[in-house]
């Protein structure tokens, strides 16, 4: 190998003089050359000048030992020729020594000792170079001659490097070194320095610390602030006016502060109802990261926070066809809680007879489904269903139950079949001995609110029937599941007898409501659920935007189906008796629900009085023109039923403030009937799904009795299929 550059410039020199004394003359030659080799490797001002002149002095030097000896002149005049050429090489040593300063070293293993250490000399001779001297570099001046730096001491870490020691000089004299010098020396931010403040030293002896590299600023916490999830919640849930006030916090899991799981207990004191709202708010978390689950002990009480939410993938319907029949408890299986466990609701208590349920879920948010699924759960139950939909096919589970009323008249015909089915049974179960031998009978009533509230033309009826079903019809047998779009006291006629009762009497499923209408507080509070907010309950998972955004419009896909996670369907809170609302999901419908009922026909309600004449109670109001006196018995019911003239509808004449607006009167006669037939299948056969006869009645705008013997005939015909009080077109 080669020389370095370092290793020419501090031995060029001394070279020269040797060649010197040999070459004679032509060392100057070798002077020139050395002077353009240092040029080219690009050595400094100083250096290169420094060199230039050693080298000139030596080549003279050279020359004139040369002439000495070739005059024959005595040698020792040559030898001390040499004496002028070394001390040039030696001064050029010394010019060159800052130049060949090594860098600062990264780390370091050693610290000063008896000896200084490398970094100790390194740090040393920067000081005296710029700082002290008493070199002095030709075009450089010292800060301040003299300020030595002395009681040098190191702290070497792996990430962090500093010395401090006391810039001193002679007795008289006052440190005018400033932060700015040091810092420029080593090539440092000036807020790396740190000096000592001469009103508290001697002005010629100030302290000094310099951090050559720092260790990363950890974040700074302030004394008593909360980190942990035990001290957060200490310190914001556990506190008096807090979501639980005077609990304590032990953590079963933790993986992260989005993500741990604990039990929450308070000192032999019941916990009791929990504002879900309100302990997001202490936590600083949206109210669906936050999942509660009650225990045994009503002093604890779990609790569970999710950065991912643990539902997202669902459960399938059907994986779990096993579990939704009815067991020897009288539960069905709807779906999932948070915690994996199976979701259970009863539709009977054993005994004592059948359970109520009310349900709450705005447009999309999985409602229809959660019907569609009692209903299958109902079949498989062998219980029987009466449907009331007052908007068309909505329930594409409809074709599982005994009576279905599609449509608005419709559908409070099928609720006063409802009441008449509770008075037929009040009647026949008067006597002790008679025995409970009928099925079980659940009402199921979607879109309540379009019954109940104060806008429907049905209100009073409606109202007086459901609160009177609510109240009796469970130790007959006859539950009432209920479902509206908002938690709303209007939605329900403003009867607390109607919300009361239901949640008495059974539980409550809460699904996602449109935004300002799912607040439980006020008012609209539910007991075991207060302070939820169904309209806080996204629509989408988080980063379900991202996916759509980045979706394939290269052409349509066919096969593609809707999966869990695209979306929250079924999510929401399940309250069941003398418990805390719960989160959970309903099952997701990875296959209609009425392709898993089998070939079992659906259940058929029991042959009696208040059944056989149903047609004549679907179409006979039950209250008077101002909504009171609500009939109350069967034989009433049934003279009324059998003397009533026919509707307004019937006539063809407008509709009163208790029915349906229908169009005019169908077409009368022979040939006018004859003509419905036609205008019939061209309904059912363009319709999308099974009508009852009111329904194509009023599609139709004539009279359900002109309609009813048509159908009969095209039935005769084999051209129309009746299925359970639903007629379709035949294939």
């Amino acid at each position: 190998m080669g020389p370095t550059r370092a290793q020419f410039i501090q031995y060029a020199p001394a070279a020269l003089a040797v060649v010197s004394l040999t070459a004679g003359p032509w060392s100057a030659l070798a002077a020139g050359a050395a002077g353009a080799g240092a040029w080219v490797i690009k050595t400094s001002a100083p250096a290169l000048r420094s060199l230039i002149a050693c080298g000139i002095t030596a080549t003279g030097c050279g020359i004139a030992a040369h002439q000495v000896l070739s005059s024959g002149m005595n040698p020792l005049f040559a030898l001390g020729l040499a004496v002028p050429a070394g001390a040039a090489a030696l001064a050029h040593h010394r010019n060159i020594a800052g130049e060949l300063l090594p860098a600062l070293p990264a780390t370091t293993t050693a610290t000063a000792g008896a000896g200084q250490s490398s970094q100790a000399q390194v740090i040393t001779a920067y000081w005296m170079e710029f700082i002290s001297g008493p070199t002095q570099t030709e075009g450089r001046k010292l800060i301040q001659a003299g300020a030595v730096l002395a009681h040098l001491g190191l702290d070497v870490g792996d990430e962090h490097m500093s010395f401090t020691g006391i810039i001193t000089l002679p007795q008289g004299q006052q440190v005018r070194v400033t932060p700015t010098n040091i810092a420029s020396v080593y090539g440092i931010p000036v807020s790396q320095v740190e000096m000592g403040d001469p009103k508290h030293y001697a002005p010629n002896a100030l302290p000094v610390t310099v951090h050559l590299r720092k260790a990363p600023e950890q974040p700074q916490i302030a004394p008593g602030v909360p980190t942990t999830a035990e001290e957060l919640w200490a310190a914001h849930v556990a506190i008096p006016d807090g979501a639980m006030p005077g609990t304590t916090l032990t953590l079963t899991r933790y993986d992260g502060p989005h993500d741990w799981e604990g039990i929450a207990t308070r000192n032999r004191k019941a916990i009791g109802t929990v504002n879900l709202q309100d302990l997001a708010g202490n936590l600083n978390l949206s109210s669906i990261q936050i999942a509660l689950a009650p225990t045994d002990k009503p002093s604890q009480m779990g609790v569970r926070v999710m950065k991912e939410h643990a539902l997202m993938h669902g459960t399938m319907l059907s994986g779990v066809v096993d579990e939704l029949a009815m067991d020897s408890r009288g539960y069905v299986r709807l779906g999932t809680y948070i915690d994996a466990n199976a979701a259970l609701v009863p539709l009977a208590q054993p005994g004592s007879g059948a359970r109520h349920l009310y349900l709450v879920g705005g447009s999309r948010s999985g409602k229809s489904g959660v019907l569609e699924q009692i209903l299958l759960s109902a079949h498989k139950s062998r219980i029987a269903a009466i449907l009331a939909s007052p908007q068309t096919a909505t329930i594409a589970g409809a074709g599982l139950a005994a009576f279905c009323g599609d449509g608005l008249d419709e559908a409070m015909g099928a609720l006063r079949l409802a009441y008449a089915m509770l008075l037929d049974r009040e009647s026949r179960y008067r006597s002790p001995a008679f025995p409970f031998t009928d099925p079980l009978l659940l009402i199921v009533i979607d879109e309540a609110h379009m019954l109940l509230a104060a806008s429907s033309p049905h209100h009073a009826e409606a109202k007086a029937i459901v609160e009177q079903l609510t109240r009796r019809s469970l130790k007959r047998g006859i539950g009432v599941i209920l479902a509206t779009q908002t938690p709303l006291a209007e939605d329900l006629g403003n009867s607390s007898i109607i919300r009361s009762q239901l949640l008495i009497g059974g539980g409550a499923v809460f699904l996602r409501c449109a935004r300002g209408q799912g607040s439980l507080v006020g008012v609209n509070a539910v007991e075991g659920a207060e302070g939820l907010d169904l309209s806080m309950i996204p629509p989408q998972w988080p980063g379900q935007y991202a996916k759509v955004a980045n979706r394939d419009m290269s052409g349509l896909d066919t096969t593609a189906v809707a999966k869990p996670e695209d979306g929250t369907f079924g999510l929401g809170y399940l309250l069941t008796p003398g418990s805390q609302a719960v989160q959970f999901r309903s099952l997701y419908l990875d296959v209609p629900p009425a392709s898993l009922a089998g070939d079992l026909e659906p259940v058929a309600v029991e042959d009696c009085e208040a059944w056989r004449h149903r047609e004549a109670i679907t179409r006979t109001p039950m209250v008077d023109q101002r909504g009171k006196n609500l009939i109350g018995s069967l034989a009433d019911l049934l003279a009324k039923a059998q003397q009533a003239p026919p509707s307004a509808t019937e006539q063809g004449q407008p509709a009163g403030p208790q029915q349906a607006q229908a169009g005019p009167a169908g077409p009368a006669g022979g040939d006018g009937r004859e003509l419905l037939k036609p205008r019939i299948l061209e309904l059912l056969r363009n319709g999308s799904s099974p009508m009852t006869a009111e329904t194509i009645a009023r599609k139709l705008g004539t009279s359900v009795r002109h309609i009813r013997p048509r159908l009969s005939e095209l039935k005769g015909r084999d051209e129309v299929i009746n299925e359970n009080t639903l007629w379709r077109a035949a294939a």
